[in-house]
Formats: C-alpha cells, sequence, structure tokens
C-alpha cells in the first residue's frame, strides 16, 4: 500500500530469493519507472514488488500470480489488481492476505464489486525468516531505517483505509505487526502513543550504534551526530 513498504520488502525480497529477479517499482520513482517496467516485461520470469501504481492501465505478458500483501484502499482497485493477471484468454491467481478481524471483506467485495473469492489455507511448512531480516538489519543502517519507515507507513494506510468499519486501527495487533516486520524496536509515532507492547520484545542493542554501510552514509551521519553534540 506504500512506498517505503515496496522498498523494504523489495530489498527483504532480494536477500532472501537468490535464483529470482526482484524489481520494485512505486510512484515516488518518477523517473526509473518506465525503464524498471519495460525491463521486467522482457524477463523470463521474475518478482515485481509494487503499489498501486501498477494497478491499472499497464499490460505485462504471462502474470501467473497477483500477491496482495494488504488489501488496497479501494475495491475497484482490488479488481484492477487482479486483472494483471489471466488476460486474453490466459489463466491466472490472485491471491490477498487477510487478518481473521478483516473477514468481512470478502462479502464487501463480492456484493461491491461482483467479485467472488475462496478460503486458501495457510502453508504448514513455512520458514521463519524473521530472524535473517532482523540480522540484516542489525548489519545495516539502511535496512534497519526502512524497516522502520515501512512499518510506520503501513499503519498510517491502514488508519486511512475507506473501510474503516472493517479495517480498524484500533484492532491491530501492533506487537504482531512489529514482528512481521522483523522490527528492532517499536517505532515513535502518535498513533502508538501511550500504549504497552509486553507481546513484542526490542533487542538489546543500542540501535543508535548501528552503522550505514555505505560509508559515505555513514561518515554523513557521524558528523550529524557529532553536531548534536
Amino acid at each position: 500500500s506504500t512506498c517505503a513498504c515496496v522498498e523494504y520488502y523489495g530489498k527483504a525480497l532480494e536477500s532472501l530469493i537468490k535464483q529470482v529477479k526482484i524489481m520494485s517499482i512505486h510512484g515516488k520513482m518518477k523517473h526509473k519507472r518506465n525503464k524498471i517496467f519495460t525491463e521486467f516485461r522482457k524477463l523470463p520470469g521474475g518478482i515485481l514488488v509494487c503499489t498501486d501504481v501498477m494497478a491499472r492501465g499497464i499490460d505485462i505478458p504471462e502474470v501467473h500470480w497477483v500477491l496482495q500483501y494488504d488489501p488496497p484502499s479501494s475495491a475497484s482497485a482490488f479488481v484492477h489488481r487482479c486483472g494483471r493477471t489471466a488476460r486474453i484468454g490466459n489463466v491466472g491467481s490472485a491471491l490477498v492476505f487477510l487478518l481473521p478481524m478483516e473477514e468481512s471483506y470478502i462479502n464487501f467485495l463480492s456484493i461491491n464489486q461482483k467479485c467472488p473469492m475462496q478460503e486458501m489455507k495457510p502453508q504448514t511448512n513455512v520458514l521463519d525468516l524473521l530472524p535473517k531480516l532482523q540480522s540484516m538489519a542489525l548489519a545495516d543502517r539502511a535496512v534497519f531505517e526502512k524497516g522502520m519507515k515501512a512499518f510506520v507507513s503501513y499503519v498510517q494506510a491502514y488508519a486511512k483505509h475507506e473501510c474503516n468499519l472493517i479495517f480498524r486501527i484500533k484492532d491491530l495487533d501492533f506487537a504482531s505487526l512489529a514482528r512481521g516486520f522483523a522490527l528492532l524496536k517499536m517505532p515513535k509515532m502518535p498513533e502508538l502513543r501511550g500504549k504497552y507492547f509486553p507481546d513484542f520484545t526490542p533487542v538489546t542493542v543500542n540501535t543508535d550504534t548501528i552503522s550505514f554501510k555505505d560509508k559515505n552514509r555513514e561518515k554523513q551521519r557521524q558528523k550529524k551526530l557529532e553536531e548534536q553534540r
């Protein structure tokens, strides 16, 4: 749902899936967008991590799966997202991830968009890749900061969902969400003010000591810290 989530999960997938080409695209990539899109179309196979900037008006042949990590803010966008697959007589699948408390969205879509859906049972043999993502964040401040920004942007987007009777920010399990983003600590943001999270265990490391792998960025950071001191 957000550019920050695309940046973070695109980076994560690059590290976790080695044999597949991973590309990312979102609305803030003004000049690079066409280049990435054209390159992706030419690939024999790959994964494109994107926002709703790719939900309509584009044609990529033979997209087998459209995975919607979070439900779009409008019901019509849901159908447009699904429409990237199964084009011109081809077969394809579209999947949306929902929390148990969000299940009434399925009925809403079947009435609002005439779009019936079937439940797909969760996979049982799933690898826990979150410790690896946390290690990446500890090894590079760029990953740590991307994760924090992605979490904040996700919560803010969730709060603005047009179906706010179904997607209620007050019902979100922030601790589980933070674990899902492999966060090292909870960010400071208005939506979390005054809340306590006994189910979330932050790392014991002082996150201020995490440095950028990019030497120039780390040099600039150290300079700023020195000025603040």
